[in-house]
């Protein structure tokens, strides 16, 4: 067997292997053999059919095709780890067959990435200040009056609008007569006093009764999330269809309770703790992101491969999926309201994939340079941690029963304790 071995742009690294007449003959042998199981010949049982016959049943290229795929199979790790024993690889090997005769020699290419050359920046005393977490008195008061609105006791109304109503209604946008686009809506629930659609816009529904019209104009601000009405004129078009009362619970003692609060302070206590929790997470995220920002502006990387990049893409782009179905909805709708397909999306990512990346292989050397691990007993724990929380759950313990899931933890732990000590080290 000879093995040539030549590096390439992108962090990759090419290996040809060229097998000998004789080296590859037991694997034709092999082949036939395996072949034979499969093709059904009359008067021959499965596996036991001679050379010449199935050779003259499905032609002598499928035996050497298949000889060969047992050949690769059984050499192309030993391969690697004997000629880039010296790098660390990523990601699946890719193999192409290059040369195949009978009574010539075999010739398959291997190719493989391999983690860039990376020289880390300075990542300890960088003095980042953390943001201070502070929950507002308003936020905990928001919070309460949606509680409320989820308590509120509705009735039909035959009164005029009033604020505070919901109402039912038909509302068409119009720019210079011409009907906007998603802007045709033949019922629109609408709670007033909330300024939907834009600042002003419930202002002229109150006074109308069901079944009434109006047309009305609004300048959109030149700040609007929609950039096609920003700054403009929008005409309205609308029609009363149904209108609500509602009747609002106070904010005391026997709203707590119907949570199962004691009283109300209790309450607003749990609220206050639930925000702070919730942005302790944010703030914590923010921080990592400086750290990693600074860190990331003095390292030095070598070549990364376009594979490792691509395949990060296509797990953020996984990520958001799993998100919006989790939340009920449709990826496909997703992917319609940003007006982009699958791959127009995946290229929207790459400069974050890229981040994720060198963040990842920046993680990576860290760890080896503070001889951060991982111990068995905490993948074990987590483990068993989640094995307890998806109990019952078959098909969630099947895909985490796995040794790729197995991995992926242990990556996951170690970035982790990266990720804490980075803080630690960083944060004043």
């Amino acid at each position: 067997m000879k093995i040539t071995r030549k590096d390439l742009e992108k962090s990759q690294i090419e290996l040809t292997v060229e097998v000998s007449v004789e080296e590859l003959a037991p694997f034709i042998q092999k082949g036939a053999e395996s072949l034979s199981k499969e093709v059904k010949i009359e008067g021959f049982r499965p596996g036991k059919v001679p050379f010449d016959v199935l050779k003259q049943k499905i032609g002598e290229m499928s035996i050497f095709e298949e000889a060969a795929r047992l050949l690769v199979n059984k050499q192309i790790y030993q391969v690697i780890k004997e000629n880039i024993g010296d790098k660390e690889i990523i990601g699946q090997p890719e193999v192409n067959i290059s040369k195949l005769a009978p009574g010539n020699p075999l010739e398959y290419k291997v190719k493989v990435s391999i983690l860039p050359e990376i020289s880390v920046g300075t990542y300890k005393d960088l003095k980042i200040k953390a943001e201070e977490l502070k929950v507002e008195s308003a936020e905990v008061d928001k919070v309460l009056n949606d509680l409320v609105e989820m308590r509120a006791i509705e009735k039909i109304s035959e009164k005029a609008i009033k604020d505070g109503d919901k109402v039912i209604s038909a509302v068409n946008l119009f720019l210079d007569n011409v009907p906007v686009e998603d802007g045709q809506n033949p019922e629109v629930t609408i709670l007033i006093g909330k300024n939907y659609f834009v600042e002003g816009f419930d202002k002229n529904l109150i006074g109308l009764k069901r079944g009434e019209k109006k047309e009305f104009s609004i300048v959109y601000p030149e700040s609007h999330w929609k950039k096609n009405l920003a700054g403009k004129k929008v005409d309205f078009k609308i029609e009363i269809k149904e209108i609500y009362s509602r009747d609002l619970p106070e904010i005391n003692d026997d709203l707590a309770k119907i949570f199962r609060f004691k009283n109300l302070k209790e309450l607003k206590d749990n609220l206050e703790k639930t925000i702070g929790d919730q942005k302790k997470k944010e703030l914590d995220q923010k921080n990592e992101v400086k750290i990693i920002d600074k860190i990331l502006e003095k390292s030095k990387f070598g070549d990364i491969a376009e594979d490792l990049i691509k395949n990060e893409s296509h797990l953020m782009v996984r990520e958001i999926e799993q998100n919006v179905t989790s939340q009920g909805g449709k990826f496909e709708d997703y992917l319609s309201s940003l007006g982009k397909n699958y791959d127009q999306l995946m290229l929207d990512l790459l400069p974050n994939a890229v981040k994720r990346v060198k963040s990842a292989l920046v993680f990576k050397e860290i760890a080896k340079i503070e001889k951060i691990k991982v111990e068995e007993k905490e993948i074990d724990r987590e483990m068993q941690l989640l094995k307890e929380r998806y109990k019952g759950n078959s098909e969630v313990l099947a895909n985490i029963s796995g040794a790729s899931y197995r991995a992926y933890l242990s990556n996951f732990i170690l970035n982790q304790k990266v990720i804490d000590n980075l803080k630690k080290w960083n944060l004043v």
